[in-house]
């Protein structure tokens, strides 16, 4: 698909090597925009090109840092609405706080809703994401946003694995519409962990619904901080009798305990991520028990990037055989 010329592409520092990837998929380097943090914390940018009537992307995960990298965002779109650029896309491979979707404790915030609303004040006219934690946060805005899913770039690296006896396998229940899609595309069988979650990052995982002896497991979620829940549905589905597990998310915002867990606790064959978030700073890849895959997202997002800009279907980009 050819590109018009009056786009441009920016980032901030959260994740900066995807967001050079995505430019190069696009054929050009990103736009300049010199970015300082001051000593006592406050955030500058100052956009080194004019935009006065462009269309214009600004890629930035939603982690590590999610407080910083948020408030960078804003301060970005706030200096492009400044300088007159015609729109303003935000684009967050991963959004940060989506976990905070609802009100399920009194006097607690709806953290995803507040995102949201401030990503529209700070001049986003639209948004671009991936992977939601839930699609119900899709709802919390009031500017157009397209929602994209890792899943061909996922289920072409599982195709190219050619498991004997691949079974699709959800590792909760919440996450059981997500396993019956792969399912379906992979044309294999479907199972799902039953989990009760004991603590932030503690889980405890009963039962299998469905039959994963002798079978490749193949775990899909969104996203894993502490590794709690691939763990113990690994674990779980050792028992059972599978013969391996691979898991595949999306996101991967390890934190130190999600590390340790990793190190010592896991009983995976591999665990596949996306580059949607950096890997976690000091992560020591010789030391993993198990194999780990990055995969690139830059290619689905910059094909986003060059439909949105051409004000093309960006769901063609999921109509998967």
């Amino acid at each position: 698909m050819e590109l018009k010329e009056d786009f441009m592409v920016f980032s901030g520092t959260a994740n900066l090597p995807l967001a050079e990837k995505v430019a190069a998929y696009l054929g050009k380097p990103l736009n300049k925009i010199d970015i300082k943090h001051f000593p006592d914390g406050e955030t500058f940018c100052q956009v080194q090109e004019g935009v006065r009537g462009k269309d214009v992307f600004v890629i930035q995960s939603g982690s590590p840092s999610p407080n910083d990298a948020y408030m960078e965002l804003f301060v970005i779109m706030d200096a492009l609405k400044r300088g007159s650029a015609e729109r303003i896309t935000a684009v967050l491979p991963y959004y940060g706080y989506a976990r905070q979707d609802r009100k399920d404790q009194p006097r607690v915030p709806i953290t995803a809703r507040l995102i949201a609303n401030l990503l529209e004040c700070a001049g986003a006219d639209r948004v671009l994401t991936m992977d939601l934690h839930a699609n119900q946060i899709q709802g919390f805005f009031d500017i157009p946003l397209d929602h994209l899913k890792a899943e061909p770039v996922i289920l072409k690296y599982i195709r190219d694995q050619h498991f004997t006896k691949p079974i699709i396998v959800s590792p909760d229940t919440g996450g059981a519409k997500t396993a019956y899609s792969y399912s379906r595309k992979l044309g294999t069988g479907l199972a799902i962990v039953a989990k009760q979650r004991t603590g932030d990052s503690t889980v405890d995982a009963f039962s299998v619904v469905g039959d994963v002896n002798g079978c490749d497991v193949i775990m899909v979620d969104d996203m894993t901080a502490t590794g709690g829940t691939l763990s113990a549905a690994a674990k779980l589905c050792r028992e059972y009798g599978a013969k391996s597990v691979h898991a595949f998310v999306s996101h991967f915002p390890l934190t130190a305990k999600g590390e340790e867990r990793l190190m010592n606790e896991t009983q995976l064959d591999e665990l596949v991520v996306t580059d949607s978030i950096p890997l976690r700073e000091g992560f020591d890849l010789t030391k993993l028990p198990f194999k780990l895959t990055q995969l690139s997202v830059a290619p689905l997002i910059g094909e986003a990037i060059k439909r949105i800009h051409n004000d093309a279907s960006v769901n063609d980009l999921f109509n998967i055989e």
